[in-house]
């Protein structure tokens, strides 16, 4: 209830800039222009932010132009499903374009195969060698003839293989694109949830241990009213960082919304999982935050994380909101600070809320 309560506060103030900034620009409520605006507040897209304040910096205003060209680049939802079907149909042309030359090789062939019978049947009856050797000029012209083709048919097959894995790698390239926050270069929301699905499925099969931490920035709200908006994302950046330099192998980093970051730790106790929820901690604290126009010292960006461990026959609603209640649990206990699923903060919690 109360991380429900918290993330309904969060979406409030994000819709609240979203407004703000269509009233200052004087842009109308449609759907597009609150989308991009709500977008910008969250700092999800990176890429997003900093064309709008490149526009902003240039000119001063956006444009509906700049609205309709901002939408269409960095929002609209077909734009992955476009550059799949293009890739399609390149594969499918490319296809066409192959078979289209094997057929032609096969005509050669069996054109070939009747040139070479008429020849058995003109050899069996020649009798003087002039007829003898207008056959063997003929069988030498259709031997070139399909060498050539040969040739040309290797040099297609061998083009297209070429082809064909370079779109298997862009199809790859927007997979992973469609799976990695652009801000941080973690994983997004849909990677997250399709990894702890599976981690949480192998390690109830192998009888295995599981672990996840839920990760808040504290006071991300203040970064952003304060110093604005890209320096909201510089710290999103710095706490990702972090992220890449503690996890390895094979747990599982993701920007799971806004602030909040998530970590999954295959076969990992929760005693292991706490240890490796301080060292995150640490490192995000030791790093001071520098205004980059300015070179001002901001401070120290803190962390608070809650830990919870898998259970017998648990699914991940449940793991989530037990880490979910850990996270909070920190927060109104001071914040820079872990806590987890077996600490006193968090059963009292628990108690007060069935009592």
């Amino acid at each position: 209830m109360i991380a429900a309560q918290e993330e309904y506060e969060r979406t409030m103030a994000y819709a609240e800039v979203a407004f703000h900034q269509l009233k200052s620009f004087r842009q109308s409520p449609v759907p597009r222009n609150y989308e991009i605006w709500y977008v910008y507040a969250t700092g999800h897209n990176a890429d997003l932010n900093k064309i709008i304040n490149e526009t902003l910096a240039r000119s001063g205003k956006l444009t509906e132009a700049d609205l309709d060209q901002i939408y269409d680049a960095y929002l609209s939802h077909g734009r992955t499903n476009d550059r799949i079907d293009k890739i399609g149909a390149r594969v499918v042309a490319e296809i066409e374009d192959v078979m289209s030359l094997i057929g032609d090789a096969l005509g050669l062939t069996s054109s070939f195969g009747s040139n070479l019978d008429n020849a058995n049947q003109i050899l069996s009856l020649a009798s003087d060698r002039e007829q003898v050797l207008a056959v063997v000029e003929r069988l030498v012209a259709s031997t070139r003839q399909m060498q050539q083709a040969n040739r040309a048919l290797e040099h297609r097959l061998s083009t297209s293989k070429i082809e064909i894995t370079n779109l298997q790698q862009n199809l790859e390239a927007i997979r992973a694109e469609s799976l990695t926050d652009a801000l941080t270069g973690l994983g997004n929301r849909k990677h997250f949830d399709r990894a702890v699905d599976e981690a949480i499925r192998q390690a109830l099969a192998q009888s295995e241990p599981l672990s996840l931490l839920m990760i808040d920035i504290d006071h991300f709200k203040n970064f952003n009213d304060t110093y604005g908006h890209l320096t909201g994302d510089q710290v999103l950046r710095l706490v990702g960082m972090s992220l890449k330099q503690t996890i390895k192998g094979q747990d599982i980093m993701a920007r799971y919304g806004g602030e909040e970051f998530a970590v999954v730790l295959p076969n990992t106790t929760l005693r292991h999982a706490v240890g490796v929820a301080e060292n995150i901690r640490r490192t995000v604290t030791s790093k001071e935050l520098k205004k980059k126009s300015t070179g001002e010292i901001l401070g120290r960006v803190t962390i608070s994380i809650g830990v919870s461990s898998l259970r017998p026959d648990e699914d991940m609603d449940s793991l989530i909101e037990r880490a979910d209640g850990c996270l909070y649990a920190a927060k109104r206990n001071g914040r820079n600070r872990v806590i987890c699923e077996t600490d006193r903060e968090y059963l009292s919690e628990i108690r007060i809320n069935v009592a």
